[in-house]
């Protein structure tokens, strides 16, 4: 092996041996140097570029064999990252490091030079090396469908992006000058509590990320509410210090990560998943337009189909209860049906026998508390179908019926309010 490294050094020494020569032989004087070290420069760069491609095409070659194949999701996401291509980049350099005193050792202040450029290479491949590392982390996890980890991860990977430009340029002002790193790092300690304060935002956000993906409440894609803003929409990209949320209007609404910690969140993703949404409106009557419903009535409205069961039942136990019941004539003695109750009854079996409303969850029509407007019936029910055009749809056809079958019953509408 040792040989080996022998000849490859005396090839180089040789090509370089050549070039010097040559442009000593056959240029001026004044020229010699300065063509010299350029040509040899050339050449220089010219190996690295083709161990550089060498590596690429291999490695890739590999890689690419495995990339449509989703059993192999590391190597997918790897190959994605393009961390191959740092591979053969650093690999490259590694070799030039080798190469620069075999090609420059007749040149000792350029080899010390070019030396220092190498290294600083090298620290920066190596941080684009580990940036796409996590790169290749997401890329893994969107192919696992993990979102929750993606988001804890774009906590991690900002974080140590930030603090990993902060020690590459520490490493490169020490590459370039030739100094110690202790030196740079030993004087931080003067200014730790500046940095805390200007990285306040970005430690908030850190740990924002965390809590986010490991309580899972929260994540890409969600349709979220937040009372706090006034907005309602979909996030969009939750990162370090900013999280974006696309409200239904399509303007985009921008919010400090760290205040996900602090500020009541509405997650409504929850209700899109299991496909039903809540109804929760009111009908307000007129009170005065309440009566009790003598025979007559009781006869007409029991031709409607959804109460007539309803009705019937009711009608045959109030005449058998006031058979019994002295002064029966006065229709305030007894039992009696009132049409608000009658309606009430009917919109309820109205819900019951829609194909829209989900039957297993909670189906209610219930009164509220007087209000100076009138007597609130509120709707309480889920839909089968959260899609919000079919929502509205749906919504809107119940309260169509209602508000017009509500005449049948002789009641006076006041107003219709969302609750």
């Amino acid at each position: 092996m040792n040989n080996e490294l022998k000849d490859t050094k005396d090839f180089l020494q040789n090509i370089s041996d050549y070039i010097h020569f040559f442009v000593r032989d056959n240029i001026p004087d004044s020229w010699v140097l300065l063509l010299q070290i350029l040509l040899k420069f050339a050449f220089f760069v010219a190996i690295i570029y083709l161990i550089d491609f060498l590596f690429k095409l291999l490695i890739n070659t590999i890689f690419k064999l495995f990339f449509a194949k989703d059993k192999y999701p590391v190597l997918k996401s790897i190959y994605q990252s393009r961390i191959t291509n740092s591979f053969s980049h650093l690999m490259a350099l590694s070799f030039g490091s080798y190469a620069l005193e075999s090609i420059f050792y007749r040149h000792p202040k350029s080899f010390v030079f070019l030396e220092r450029m190498i290294y600083l290479a090298i620290v920066f491949f190596v941080a684009g090396m580990l940036y796409r590392s996590l790169s290749a982390f997401r890329n893994y996890f969107i192919i696992k469908q993990d979102y929750y980890k993606i988001i804890a991860l774009n906590a991690v990977s900002q974080t140590v992006k930030i603090f990993g430009i902060f020690v590459s340029a520490v490493i490169a002002i020490c590459v370039i000058f030739g100094i110690s790193g202790s030196a740079i790092v030993g004087s931080l300690g003067a200014i730790t509590a500046v940095m805390v304060l200007v990285f306040r935002d970005t430690i908030l956000g850190f740990v924002t990320g965390i809590h986010v993906a490991t309580s899972k409440n929260l994540k890409v894609g969600d349709w979220i509410g937040i009372p706090k803003y006034n907005l309602e929409g979909t996030i969009e990209d939750l990162n370090l210090l900013t999280t974006k949320i696309q409200n239904f209007d399509k303007t985009i609404s921008t919010i400090p990560t760290y205040d996900l910690l602090t500020t009541e969140i509405k997650n409504l993703q929850v209700m899109s998943e299991s496909n039903t949404r809540r109804i929760k409106r009111s009908i307000i009557f007129n009170i005065n337009s309440f009566k009790f419903l003598n025979l007559e009535e009781v006869n007409r409205l029991s031709k409607i189909n959804l109460i007539k069961d309803y009705l019937t039942t009711k009608k045959e136990e109030i005449i058998k209860e006031r058979e019994s019941i002295e002064n029966s004539e006065l229709v305030i003695n007894g039992r009696q049906l009132t049409n608000i109750g009658v309606f009430r009854e009917y919109a309820f079996n109205y819900l019951k026998k829609s194909e829209h409303i989900d039957q297993s969850g909670t189906v209610m029509v219930r009164q509220l508390e007087n209000t100076p407007q009138g007597m609130p019936l509120e709707i309480y029910c889920f839909t089968n179908d959260s899609e919000w055009g079919k929502y509205e749809i749906i919504l809107a056809d119940i309260f169509d019926h209602l508000l017009v079958s509500s005449k049948e019953f002789d009641l006076e509408i006041m107003q219709f309010n969302k609750m």
